[in-house]
């Protein structure tokens, strides 16, 4: 029972404080940590109130640790946000030897390289930490940004400039603007102090290093992070005004020379044994270093090499990650829940009897689809082998049979969905049973409003899982327009419980900065099956408007015609997602969806790229490659044409602007005379790209 602060005893409140400080200073290193937290913000806007009544009564018996003490609001909302110039995006995987061999082969093959020709890469442990942008202006450093989503991260530059293995000023020639990039972490031994100290202040432990140094990262007091004793490795760069090395290697090395620390576990190799070795002699090293590595990354050394091969998606083609093999456990499987998603997919969830692996509680584990279950055969009560797929995702690998229960019964996916009790089935070759009861299904609108708000989609901080379960639940959200609409509602918002003034003008401030958004994370955001980031990314430079792309829908819907054509021959799409995309449009219930959206937000159209010399009249252009190129791989060519700016398509129509043809083209070639399209060899395409 909550005892009124003006009656409760001088020993009781003191105790409470303690406590909810302890139990406050755990919610800010699960939020800004570990970005995990396990509490809405109104529960937590709740705890803060509590202990600040009780502070003001008591404030001599307030702990040292006063969360009343920090300056500000949270630590999330007092850093300004920073937009990458160039996007911190993340790295591929390789979990094997395999994985490794085809990462070599694609390189290869982009570049065209014979199995002759020399192909340098370098080999650097892979630093658990915190990914961190330095931009340096005259060799002085003005800004630290964390990652973020890739695209927009938080100004820690008060903080950073605290950390001692980050350099204020860089010593020799420097290039003018120069953003270099790395990892911040939290050496073993500092760890193990930090906690020591944690332990002796009854204050609950840090999980591992990583998280640590994340939340030492973000706290308001840069005190509080120079009292952390942080790290810094640097690797890479960003914005640069002349580029600073011919080579990876050659980079590390002028790193190094600057002031800053490298890694020294790295390694220049030739092929792929000597990646695999490099990778077998860092993982032997593993256990005596003072910093935690998760594997090893490999990159094409030559940079003008990582300049042609780009980027696929949101990953470089010039650099893998090969993790290092997941660690396992063994526990019981307690139950099986199935779970719906946005697209009505039913997902087995396996419920565990909770165990540590590597360093994690872990009490879920997917268990992917039905036909997974039968192949394994799971059941409730066997005991399980569980792994953390690259150190993250829970995975159950097998069962123990010689431990299964004499009663054991296989299980069944349902075939009604549990949420809507719609019929869910399995259409054609999916391996996904289904629910059919699209938005009329609970579980359906609420996982898409979800999906709508992430990071890749409209990104509305404050607006939690717990949040919109919640909203929905209470009839405030039913549809994604519904949220632009809470700030008519505000009055309704204060009268919940745990929501006061500020938190509710946070989140009304964080909706109305979303009234503006690009065209491609609006399309994300709408949650169309198989239209990921990468593909809605591809759709907004093909079409640059939601209104020309509604347009080219709703014309394709014969599954016939020159818009069906145009639309599945962008390279990258094919029949199945335009399928997807048109029937996503066709829908009324979809097209309400849009249609109350676009009133309450404005969508920006695509922006042109804008190239180097040589380019002028290319961007937004339509081009088709046919045939054999002799000194670009047919991948190279297209991703040439994508970065200035051009459609690049699978077809030739009335509507392609160029065609480039190299030896043996075939009907693509004679349709573009026929049609009076103009077409270019491969050399006349290079002068005419610039490159």
């Amino acid at each position: 029972m909550t005892v009124d602060p003006d009656r409760i005893e001088v020993e009781a409140a003191a105790a409470e404080m303690d406590r909810l400080a302890v139990e406050i200073a755990d919610h800010d290193r699960r939020y800004h940590g570990e970005d995990a937290p396990i509490v809405s913000d109104a529960d937590y806007d709740a705890l803060r109130r509590r202990f600040e009544a009780l502070e003001a009564r008591f404030p001599d018996r307030a702990p040292a640790d006063s969360p009343g003490r920090h300056v500000g609001a949270r630590p999330a909302q007092g850093f300004e946000k920073v937009i990458h110039a160039r996007p911190m995006l993340s790295l591929r995987n390789a979990f094997d030897e395999e994985d490794v061999a085809e990462f070599v082969q694609g390189v290869r093959r982009f570049l065209s390289l014979s199995s002759e020709t020399p192909l340098a890469m370098t080999a650097e442990a892979k630093i658990d930490g915190l990914s961190l942008a330095l931009r340096y202006e005259g060799g002085r450093l003005m800004q630290a940004a964390t990652r973020g989503d890739g695209r927009e991260g938080e100004n820690v530059t008060r903080n950073i400039e605290t950390v001692d293995g980050v350099p204020k000023r860089l010593v020799g020639e420097v290039p003018d603007i120069l953003e270099v990039r790395g990892e911040i972490y939290m050496a073993h031994g500092e760890f193990l102090r930090l906690n020591k100290e944690r332990e002796r202040e009854g204050l609950p432990l840090y999980a591992n290093p990583r998280n640590s140094a994340a939340g030492s990262v973000r706290q308001i007091d840069p005190a509080v992070t120079a009292g952390r004793r942080l790290s810094f490795f640097a690797y890479g760069w960003g914005e640069v005004s002349e580029r600073p090395a011919e080579t990876h290697s050659a980079w590390l090395k002028r790193l190094a020379n600057w002031g800053f620390n490298v890694e020294p576990n790295g390694a220049c190799v030739k092929d792929t044994a000597g990646l695999i070795e490099a990778h077998r002699a860092i993982g032997t090293r593993r256990a005596t270093l003072d910093y935690d590595i998760d594997g090893v990354v490999y990159k094409v050394d030559r940079i003008d090499w990582q300049e042609r091969l780009g980027f696929a998606g949101r990953a470089p083609r010039w650099a893998v990650a090969h993790k290092f093999p997941a660690e396992r456990a063994e526990t019981v499987l307690e139950d099986i829940l199935v779970q719906v998603g946005r697209t009505g997919a039913l997902t087995p969830v396996a419920v565990l009897r909770p165990i540590t692996v590597g360093g994690v509680v872990v009490s879920r584990a997917t268990l992917h689809n039905e036909d997974e279950i039968e192949r394994k055969d799971i059941r409730v009560g066997d005991t399980v082998i569980i792994q953390r797929a690259g150190d993250v995702i829970p995975q159950v690998l097998a069962v123990r049979l010689d431990r299964r229960p004499e009663q054991s019964t296989p299980f069944c996916l349902p075939a009604t969905c549990p949420v809507c009790g719609s019929e869910a089935r399995r259409d054609g070759g999916d391996v996904v049973r289904r629910c059919t009861g699209g938005l009329v299904c609970r579980a359906q609108a609420v996982e898409r409003i979800k999906h709508f708000v992430s990071r890749g989609g409209f990104d509305i901080e404050g607006l939690g899982h717990k949040h919109i379960e919640a909203f929905f639940a209470d009839g405030l959200v039913e549809t994604p327009a519904d949220i632009f609409r809470l700030g008519d509602r505000r009055a309704d918002l204060l009268a919940r419980e745990g929501w006061g003034e500020q938190s509710t003008d946070n989140l009304l401030a964080a909706i109305e900065g979303r009234r503006q958004i690009p065209f491609d994370r609006f399309l994300y955001a709408l949650g169309i099956r198989h239209i990921g980031e990468s593909n809605a990314r591809l759709l907004a430079r093909h079409y640059r408007s939601l209104e020309a792309l509604q347009r080219a829908a709703v014309l394709a819907a014969s599954r016939e015609g020159e818009a069906w054509e145009a639309l599945i021959g962008i390279d990258g799409m094919g029949a199945g997602r335009a399928e997807d995309l048109v029937t996503f449009f066709s829908d009324p219930r979809s097209k309400r969806i849009v249609e109350a959206l676009i009133e309450q937000v404005t969508v920006e159209e695509a922006v042109t790229n804008a190239g180097p010399a040589g380019e002028d009249g290319l961007a937004g252009r339509t081009v088709v490659f046919t045939g054999t190129l002799a000194t670009l791989s047919r991948r190279e060519a297209k991703a040439q044409a994508e970065r200035i700016g051009m459609r690049v398509v699978g077809s030739v129509s009335a509507k392609t602007d160029l065609v480039v043809a190299g030896e043996a083209p075939g009907s693509k070639k004679r349709k573009a005379e026929e049609l009076g399209i103009k077409i270019l060899t491969e050399n006349e395409w290079l002068e005419l790209s610039g490159h």
